[in-house]
């Protein structure tokens, strides 16, 4: 693959330069930006093929922290593809970046063809991480893995109406309320009441309340 478009965002100038400068000749730099309005702008304007973007930027409605977030939520919609370049390797950074919807992260000790390779990777379709960030990546999104099939083990236990009576009870629902809107007696919401909170081990509708919504099952 040659000629990928490419728009550089960075609060640095310095950065910026010289990684046009480093960049090989099948990379094409049609823009570049130093904070999250001026980087929306121009890769709406010019929807390259990938975006380096560094994570802390000045300008979006938080802190620096989550610039480069809030560049890539600005820009939905725009055929690109995110690739994070930025000096920090914190955890955080890494996993908030690419739940944001970055294809990779790479640090700036990368050298010039490095960065090349990733972009050209990342303008294919695939993920690229820095060796040392994968981890980071893996282990988040292995945990958030693990949690949802904690859930649905959880869930399994509770046969389909009673899964429909726990989230309406859950969300603040009356028995009788529930009744009119399953079509069934108070009495049976009652009864499915009653093996919901024993299937889950639960002791009160307000302890479901709080099941439910740690599960963000409302």
């Amino acid at each position: 693959m040659t000629g990928i478009r490419v728009v550089i965002v960075d609060d640095h100038s310095i950065f910026r330069s010289g990684l046009r400068t480093d960049l090989d000749a099948s990379v094409e730099v049609v823009g570049d930006a130093a904070d999250v309005p001026s980087a929306i702008a121009v890769i709406r304007e010019t929807a390259p093929d990938v975006v380096l973007l560094d994570v802390h930027l000045p300008g979006g409605p938080g802190d620096d922290a989550s610039g480069g977030e809030s560049v890539i939520r600005g820009c939905a919609g725009v055929p690109t593809r995110f690739l994070a370049l930025s000096v920090s390797d914190a955890a955080e950074d890494v996993v908030r970046v690419i739940r944001a919807g970055a294809r990779g992260y790479i640090t700036k000790g990368s050298s010039g063809v490095e960065v090349s390779s990733a972009v050209h990777a990342v303008a294919g379709g695939d993920a690229v991480f820095s060796p040392r960030l994968a981890g980071f990546v893996l282990d988040a999104f292995g945990a958030v893995a693990g949690e949802t099939a904690a859930v649905d083990d959880e869930l399994d236990r509770l046969s389909a109406r009673e899964q429909e009576v726990m989230r309406l009870i859950a969300r603040g629902y009356a028995y009788k309320e529930v009744a009119s809107e399953l079509f069934i007696s108070i009495k049976t919401v009652e009864t499915h009441v009653s093996a919901v909170l024993r299937k889950l081990q639960l002791s009160s509708r307000h302890e479901l309340t709080a099941w439910a919504s740690e599960r963000r099952l409302l």
